[in-house]
C-alpha cells in the first residue's frame, strides 16, 4: 500500500473522528469547526511523522516486485492472447463461410419450391 493511501485513510479517519468528538462536547458551531480542524490536523500530521519514521517503501517495493519477471510474465500472456484471438477469428470466419453457404442454399431450396408450386397451381 503506497503511503498516500495512509494519509488520506487516516486523515479522513481524524476528521471524522474530530467531528464526531466536537459535535458529542461542543455546542456553538465556531467550536465544531474549530475542533474538528485542529483534530484533523493532529491526524494529519501524525501520519505524516508515522510514515517518516516506519516506512521505506522504495526497499520494500523492490523486495516484494520484481519488474524483469512481471514483464515477461506479461509478455507470454500477450502472445499467448494473440495466439487465441487468431484461432477465434478463424473460426468464426469459418462459422460466417457456413452461415453465407446455408442461406444461399436454403434460398434456392424456398425458389425451387415456390416454382414448384406455381406450376402446380396452374395445372
Amino acid at each position: 500500500m503506497q503511503t498516500e493511501n495512509y494519509i488520506y485513510f487516516f486523515t479522513s479517519c481524524g476528521f471524522f473522528i474530530g467531528l464526531m468528538f466536537s459535535l458529542l462536547n461542543f455546542s456553538g458551531p465556531w467550536d465544531i469547526l474549530l475542533y474538528s480542524g485542529a483534530i484533523t490536523l493532529f491526524f494529519y500530521l501524525f501520519i505524516h511523522i508515522v510514515v517518516i519514521n516506519f516506512m521505506d517503501l522504495s526497499k520494500l517495493n523492490n523486495l516484494m516486485f520484481n519488474k524483469k519477471e512481471h514483464e515477461e510474465i506479461s509478455e507470454y500472456f500477450i502472445k499467448e492472447l494473440d495466439f487465441r484471438e487468431s484461432k477465434l477469428d478463424a473460426i468464426l470466419s469459418d462459422i460466417e463461410k457456413m452461415n453465407r453457404a446455408y442461406k444461399v442454399e436454403k434460398e434456392y431450396h424456398n425458389s425451387v419450391e415456390k416454382d414448384g408450386e406455381s406450376h402446380k397451381q396452374a395445372a
